[in-house]
């Protein structure tokens, strides 16, 4: 009975030491899990079904869509592989060299950037794989989409919200100078 309540103190000083890290890099644990999601969706679509198939779950409103997306968002830059790939890994090195800057920012900003960072890592993830980015999200009105296009368009609003609502005018000006 010692040895099960040995065990059981250790299990829960181990949660309460993951949960403690996961509080002070709420960034890095917010980052690593949208990647996973959006990896592990992607790899589920991939493994069972094949491009091109469609699963309806709310006829003509909300299907899965397996789509191998060759360009940027609404298919825009097709088959710009290159150029992709450079924009990607420029837009993560940006984000790498202000990090210090976004640390001491609006929470916002913080939660925006790193949902866009994370969404670009899992898209660029895909363009080094295979060279498309898989696609399966189609709500038929508007063009498929897969998780880390979520964190992107997410990320951008929690941006513009930080900017418009959040930051002191005073403070931009600051920065400027």
């Amino acid at each position: 009975m010692k040895f099960l309540a040995d065990c059981l103190k250790k299990i829960l000083l181990a949660i309460e030491l993951a949960f403690v890290i996961a509080i002070i890099h709420r960034d890095k644990v917010f980052f690593v899990g949208i990647v996973a999601l959006d990896q592990f969706t992607k790899a589920l679509v991939m493994k069972s079904m094949v491009p091109g198939q469609t699963i309806p779950i709310l006829q003509d409103v909300f299907h899965l869509t397996y789509v191998l997306n060759p360009g940027a968002a609404f298919g825009i830059l097709s088959n710009q592989r290159i150029f992709l790939l450079v924009t990607g890994a420029a837009l993560i090195a940006a984000t790498a060299y202000f990090y210090p800057l976004l640390k001491k920012s609006d929470i916002f900003l913080q939660v925006g950037a790193t949902a866009i960072l994370s969404g670009a890592v899992a898209n660029l993830i895909d363009r080094v794989q295979t060279g498309c980015v898989v696609d399966f999200f189609d709500f038929r009105i508007w063009p498929v989409f897969n998780v880390a296009d979520i964190a992107i368009v997410v990320g951008m609003g929690f941006m513009i919200y930080a900017i418009l609502f959040r930051l002191d005018a005073p403070k931009l000006d600051e920065a400027k100078r």
